[in-house]
């Protein structure tokens, strides 16, 4: 099992927690964790990008010129492809760009996203996190004795409003309950905080 270092709120370390092996401890499946990331941004695509073809161009509906006897090339309609102004030929129309992967899969790369971090020392465990009233310098003084100068993801067992709060004002800092985090949370942010009762709470919950 991967033991990690045991972290107050103020940066100081207090002892040593041991994560679960089966989520923690495996070694990392950055294909798997590829595949979840198209996927999440894949989902994230709004597929609104439309263009016109030829039937819902306005205009065109006479011959430019007659069939024969001009030299020049017969012409049906001034908006068909070859036209400036005229429709588009294979244009984008809406579409979802949405697809599923197996949920055992989703969990493969959960569990890879947060192996990666264990061995990346990209995480720190702490013992509990609480904040009386929101406060946007508690978040600072704490990040600021981790040296955690980058993306931070702050990870609680259960969603915790104060928390949330005090950090909306930090631009690289998310806090996110543990049942809302995805592997795209935990690629795109640097520095991992998690709580002791969440990462027991994800061990048992991936296993």
């Amino acid at each position: 099992m991967p033991k990690v270092a045991l972290y107050n709120q103020s940066g100081s370390k207090v002892g040593d927690v041991e994560l679960a092996d089966n989520v923690f401890g495996i070694e990392p499946n950055e294909s798997v964790m590829k595949d979840a990331v198209v996927m999440q941004q894949a989902n994230l695509r709004q597929g609104t990008h439309k263009v016109k073809n030829r039937s819902e161009v306005s205009g065109g509906g006479r011959k430019p010129w007659r069939q024969k006897g001009t030299g020049r090339a017969r012409q049906g309609s001034i908006r068909s492809p070859q036209w400036v102004g005229g429709g588009v030929v294979f244009g984008p129309t809406p579409r979802s760009y949405s697809f599923k992967l197996p949920k055992k899969v989703r969990r493969l790369a959960l569990r890879s996203a947060y192996a990666s971090k264990v061995q990346s020392d990209d995480i720190f465990v702490l013992d509990s996190l609480s904040i009386e009233a929101p406060k946007t310098k508690e978040v600072v003084n704490m990040l600021s004795s981790f040296e955690a100068s980058k993306k931070v993801l702050i990870v609680t067992a259960d969603r915790d409003e104060v928390v949330e709060r005090s950090a909306n004002n930090l631009q690289n800092v998310e806090v996110l309950s543990l049942d809302q985090v995805n592997v795209l949370d935990l690629v795109k942010h640097d520095k991992l905080f998690i709580t002791k009762e969440a990462a027991e709470k994800a061990g048992e919950v991936l296993a």
